[in-house]
């Protein structure tokens, strides 16, 4: 489980987009949101990704369609901490986290802070994702999600 939640910073701080999809299954979900609605229990969110071929086209998205200023991200996670076991094979975790974009100009801002929500699964002898909600301390979240949190 830790080992999953650090590969998928690593895989996304080196900009390896084409590998993000595969930490999840297939059916997974993938929302982030902001404190605030999450708390209310509202549905509403910034992203939000049902199914691993949602994620291969954002990540298509990513190459082909979407303008931005190039940037990267790098992510720095506090200790995950085990929350409960929700059924046989799915494991419930909390793990806090902080994001640093670095823009192409040198500029470092802190992107995005808050907590990753995990219900994560063994398929196929491997940890991967089932649901990752990613929940941003600000309701001030910037536009600018083209990589994955």
């Amino acid at each position: 489980m830790v080992d999953l939640i650090a590969a998928y910073a690593h895989s996304v701080d080196d900009m390896k987009l084409d590998a993000w999809p595969q930490f999840f299954t297939s059916d997974a979900l993938y929302h982030v949101t902001t404190r605030e609605n999450y708390e209310a229990g509202l549905p509403i969110g910034v992203v939000r990704c049902v199914g691993r071929g949602m994620m291969q086209d954002r990540v298509k998205a990513f190459y082909s369609a979407n303008i931005f200023e190039p940037h990267t991200y790098n992510h720095v996670i506090g200790r995950s901490e085990f929350l409960e076991q929700k059924s046989e094979k799915v494991l419930s975790t909390r793990s806090n986290f902080q994001i640093v974009r670095t823009m192409e100009s040198g500029r470092m801002d802190l992107f995005a802070v808050g907590r990753y929500i995990d219900d994560v699964v063994i398929e196929e002898g491997q940890a991967r994702f089932q649901k990752r909600l990613v929940i941003l301390d600000s309701r001030n979240v910037d536009i600018l999600i083209v990589i994955p949190l």
